[in-house]
């Protein structure tokens, strides 16, 4: 009677203790200082949930592309431009939140030059080598709408008027003070560093550019989960998408303590943490109709310029518990 007792017991202790297990959801980040403080809090228990833990890591574009496909990672932040190629191969991804949504002065979408470059305006771009950190990639798609709708330039990577070439992203600058690559296109923290070197200028702001022609600010990557996932822990995404948000605006709020601790970390300025959230680029950590609106319009002139062949209703991809705002 007692051992029955105890194992109707412990039965139950064991029934408890797997309705309280800790949930984990893993998340795959772009490799820059500026998402390290969006993560921050997160990743240093000042936002938290019962019964969830955020895995975050941060990996470089073409790790980021790969994982998306392998579903190595819950959520994984990618390009916008990803989603109707994923679709196209027979893979569905829903998106969670708006990872990078556009600033009027942004200065992430530049095309940038050698501080004493003969290159002085986008038309003496034409005939020259251009750099960019991913070919495919919806920030690089964006610059080449900016050239083509602003300035009229062929942007055909066969036979255009320029030359583009794929350069790992951390030897861009580099590759540009060598002149093996006449201009460029840098990522967040080294276009901070050349603002404030001097060393580069830049000569096409194609993101300010392209606020003027979608008519709202445009979004280059989305976080996104994978329809199977989602139905089988709808409540531990819910809790990821509450915690990101909450830990972006963790970050905002106590910029001192968030962001002297990550400048520390990776040996950077904490003023470009201040640059950056102001005049670089959002992170949302949500979606807004106009984030609905900014995907289809990039889909739709990826499909004049023959970069994608078809694309869904960007307002179909949008995960139905995604926080709005």
């Amino acid at each position: 009677m007692l051992r029955k007792a105890l194992t109707a017991a412990l039965a139950a202790l064991a029934v408890a203790g797997h309705a309280y297990a800790e949930e984990t959801i893993t998340v795959a980040h772009l490799l820059d200082p500026s998402h390290d403080a969006a993560f921050w809090a997160i990743n240093n228990g000042k936002v938290s949930e019962p019964g969830i833990r955020i895995e975050a890591k941060g990996l470089a574009i073409p790790a980021l592309i790969q994982s998306t496909v392998t579903k190595k990672y819950d959520v994984v932040q990618t390009a916008v431009m990803a989603i109707p190629r994923a679709k196209s191969k027979g893979l569905d991804l829903k998106v969670l939140a708006t990872g990078l949504r556009s600033h009027n002065k942004e200065h992430g979408g530049d095309i940038w030059v050698r501080k004493d470059s003969p290159i002085q305006s986008a038309d003496d771009l034409k005939g020259k080598k251009i750099g960019v950190y991913s070919l495919n990639s919806t920030g690089i798609t964006l610059v080449r709408i900016a050239l083509w709708k602003k300035y009229g330039h062929n942007v055909s990577f066969q036979g255009g008027d320029s030359e583009w070439v794929q350069v790992p992203a951390p030897t861009i600058p580099a590759a540009l003070s060598s002149d093996q690559i006449d201009a460029g296109t840098l990522i967040h923290a080294q276009a901070y560093k050349a603002m404030k070197s001097g060393e580069f200028r830049s000569v096409v702001p194609a993101a300010k550019i392209n606020v003027e022609i979608f008519g709202m600010p445009t979004v280059a990557a989305v976080y996104v989960g994978y329809p199977d996932k989602l139905e089988e822990r709808p409540e531990a995404f819910k809790a990821f998408t509450r915690l990101f948000k909450a830990s972006v605006q963790y970050a905002l709020d106590n910029p001192d303590e968030v962001f002297t601790a990550v400048g520390k970390a990776k040996d950077i300025d904490p003023d470009f943490f201040r640059e950056w959230f102001a005049t670089f680029s959002q992170i949302p950590a949500a979606v807004s109709d106009g984030d609905i609106l900014a995907m289809q319009k990039v889909w739709e002139f990826s499909t004049e310029m023959g970069i994608l062949q078809e694309y869904p209703n960007a307002g179909d991809v949008i995960w139905e518990h995604a926080i709005r705002e």
